[in-house]
C-alpha cells in the first residue's frame, strides 16, 4: 500500500512539474504608468492568451518603460528580447518610414472615425503588412486617444507657442507639426518628461489624455490644452521571433486575444476621457478648449513638407482618412 501510494504521489507530482514546465513566459513592455488603461489593457491581453491557450502561456507586463523606453522596445521586439509591445504608430516609422505620415495633424476628428480609419484602410494595411521583414508583426490597434498639450504657461492660441520648448517622441511628422506651430521640439523618453517640465528644462509635453493623467503631468504643467492635433493609437506588435515559434493554434490564439483586448482598449479610453478631464481640473488643471481653426492653418506647412518627401503617399492616406471623415460626419 505505501509503495503504491508513494508510487501515486511520484506519478501526480511529474505531472503537475510537466504542466509547470510547459507554461511559457513571454515579455510585454510599455512605457505608461501601472494606473493606465494602457496597462489595464495588456492586462486583458494577457487574460484571453492565457485563456485561449489553456494556461501555456502567460504573459509578464513590465509598465513604465522598465525594460525599454518605446524606440528601444521595438529594437527589442526585433532582437527576441521581449515579445510584445504597444507604442505609438509613428514610433516603428524607423523602421517603415512611411508609418511617420500617421502623426500627420487633423486627419480624424472622432474616435469612430479613427478606428475606422485604422481597420479599413489600405494604405495603411499595406504598411503594417511591411512588419515582419522588419522583425515585428502588427496584431491589433490599442487605443491612447488624441494628442493635447500640458504646459506651464497658458496656450490659447499658436502665437503662444512661439518659442517654447515642448517634449514629443522622436517621429518627423510630430516634429515638422509642432515647429509650425511656434515650438522648439524637444525630444526625450516619456519616464523622464515629467522631472524635465518640474525642472523647467522643458515648457510641457504632448500627449493623449490617458497618458497626461496616468503621467500627471498637469502637476507640472497645469494648462492642458485640447488642441487634439494628431490622433494617436498605440498599435500591438509581437516580436517575429516569437511569432515564428508559435503554432498555429496558437498563433490564432494570440490574434484573438490581441483583437479582444484591442477592442476593451478602444472602449475604455474613449470612455474615460472626460471623466480624466475631469479628474485633472478637480485637482487644479486648467483645461483649455481653444478655437481649432487657428491652429488647423498654423499646420498646413507640415502637409507641404510630407508631400515633398513622401509623394503620393501623403494622398493615398488622406485620400482615406477623407473618406472615413464623409462616412462617418463628426457631429
Amino acid at each position: 500500500m505505501i509503495t503504491m501510494l508513494k508510487t501515486a504521489l511520484f506519478v501526480l507530482g511529474a505531472a503537475m512539474a510537466a504542466q509547470s514546465g510547459a507554461q511559457t513566459v513571454l515579455k510585454f513592455s510599455h512605457t505608461d504608468q501601472p494606473g493606465g488603461l494602457r496597462q489595464k489593457s495588456a492586462e486583458v491581453f494577457g487574460e484571453r492568451l492565457a485563456q485561449y491557450t489553456q494556461g501555456r502561456y502567460k504573459l509578464q507586463i513590465y509598465p513604465a518603460g522598465q525594460l525599454a523606453n518605446d524606440p528601444k522596445g521595438i529594437e527589442q521586439l526585433q532582437l527576441g528580447g521581449i515579445d510584445f509591445t504597444v507604442s505609438g504608430t509613428g514610433s516603428y516609422a524607423t523602421h517603415i518610414p512611411t508609418l511617420n505620415l500617421t502623426a500627420l495633424p487633423y486627419m480624424v476628428e472622432t474616435y469612430e472615425q479613427g478606428w475606422k480609419l485604422y481597420d479599413e484602410s489600405k494604405w495603411l494595411q499595406a504598411q503594417f503588412a511591411k512588419g515582419p521583414e522588419k522583425g515585428f508583426r502588427f496584431l491589433s490597434t490599442f487605443e491612447a486617444g488624441f494628442r493635447s498639450m500640458t504646459t506651464r504657461d497658458p496656450l490659447l492660441t499658436p502665437a503662444d507657442a512661439k518659442g517654447r520648448k515642448l517634449r514629443t517622441f522622436p517621429n518627423e511628422m510630430m516634429r515638422w507639426t509642432l515647429e509650425s506651430m511656434g515650438f522648439a521640439v524637444q525630444i526625450m523618453p516619456l519616464p523622464e518628461v515629467y522631472l524635465a517640465i518640474q525642472q523647467g528644462a522643458v515648457a510641457g509635453q504632448e500627449n493623449p489624455i490617458d497618458t497626461i493623467h496616468a503621467n500627471k503631468f498637469y502637476e507640472v504643467a497645469p494648462n492642458v490644452t485640447l488642441t487634439q492635433h494628431v490622433y494617436s493609437p498605440i498599435p500591438l506588435t509581437v516580436s517575429e521571433r516569437t511569432w515564428q515559434r508559435l503554432s498555429a493554434a496558437d498563433r490564432d490564439a494570440v490574434q484573438r486575444a490581441a483583437i479582444e483586448a484591442a477592442a476593451f482598449s478602444r472602449k475604455e479610453v474613449a470612455a474615460a476621457e472626460a471623466q480624466q478631464i475631469a479628474d485633472m481640473q478637480a485637482k487644479g488643471a486648467k483645461i483649455g478648449r481653444p478655437a481649432l481653426g487657428p491652429f488647423r492653418e498654423a499646420v498646413q506647412p507640415t502637409y507641404v513638407r510630407a508631400r515633398e518627401k513622401y509623394g503620393a503617399d501623403v494622398d493615398a492616406l488622406l485620400a482615406d482618412a477623407d473618406a472615413v471623415r464623409k462616412a462617418m460626419s463628426a457631429k
